[in-house]
């Protein structure tokens, strides 16, 4: 069963399947009614986002998920309830999604000299005017046929660890936090579960962590007990959401699912409002 809250998701002004008013229908039909976008380095889908929401009750949280490489392994932190107009916050992004873009050149030299070659503009054209990353690049392989699926081009050669991957020059899960504190909003750190560097919560929390997703489709019961344990002894906000792309991307991730309980949307409107958001 799916729920009404989702608070992980993702348009084409990232790496999503699905324009920001397309999402939004989409959510209406699944019976969400409190939708974060969460785009990556981006906010540019939000404006559209809030505007179709609007004709169908949907309340959306205006968010964005950061990046970062950590050796060994990738951490990423969603921020909620940024003051995403300020313009030295979008200068910071436009920073962020030129690294993205010089690192798909990067990637797809390391490609070429794999045996797999490649251009920068092959990626940009299925990336568009979106925030361009790995997805796109896994997309333009599959175009190519040195894989079957996205989800292959990952298990194979893109993931942390993958003979193609080349590391960001990125911020610090640290920085990211901070950053989106500044920006006065509510810090939370994405899917634990994958990263499995769980060692690092206390750091982050005392950089000024807010949350941990709690709830996410590819948790494990023990997992998410284990994290609504961690955030009830650190006082954080266990959210959740499902980190819907869309269909391209080889996961079974739909919109309201896993079910987030109802209160979380409004425990994380709360943080916000306690940190200093504009809510």
């Amino acid at each position: 069963m799916g729920g009404s809250v989702d608070l992980h998701s993702h348009t084409t002004a990232s790496d999503g399947a699905l324009g920001p008013r397309e999402l939004v229908r989409l959510a209406a039909r699944h019976g969400v009614r409190v939708l974060a976008v969460t785009d990556h380095d981006s906010t540019e889908g939000l404006t559209e986002a809030i505007e179709e929401a609007a004709r169908h009750g949907i309340e959306i949280v205006p968010g964005l998920e950061i990046n970062c490489d950590v050796p060994g392994s990738e951490i990423h932190v969603l921020g909620y309830y940024v003051d995403w107009r300020a313009e030295w916050f979008q200068a910071f992004l436009r920073e962020q999604r030129a690294e993205r873009a010089a690192r798909v050149h990067r990637i797809v030299e390391r490609l070429t000299e794999l045996g797999m070659p490649l251009t920068a503009a092959e990626v940009f054209a299925i990336c568009k005017e979106g925030s361009p990353g790995r997805p796109h690049v896994a997309q333009a392989m599959v175009n190519r046929g040195y894989v079957k699926s996205v989800r292959e081009a990952f298990d194979r050669w893109l993931h942390a660890n993958g003979r193609a991957n080349v590391p960001r020059r990125r911020l610090t899960p640290v920085e990211a936090v901070q950053v989106i504190r500044r920006a006065g909003g509510v810090p939370v750190l994405a899917h634990p579960g994958l990263a499995q560097r769980d060692e690092m919560i206390p750091e982050l929390v005392q950089a000024g962590l807010a949350g941990i997703e709690t709830y996410y489709p590819e948790h494990s019961a023990a997992q998410i007990e284990t994290y609504r344990a961690t955030c009830r002894r650190l006082g954080l906000v266990a959210t959740g959401g499902s980190d819907y792309h869309g269909p391209h991307t080889g996961r079974a991730a739909t919109l309201g699912s896993p079910a987030v309980p109802a209160e979380v949307g409004a425990e994380l409107k709360q943080r916000a409002r306690d940190l200093g958001a504009s809510v």
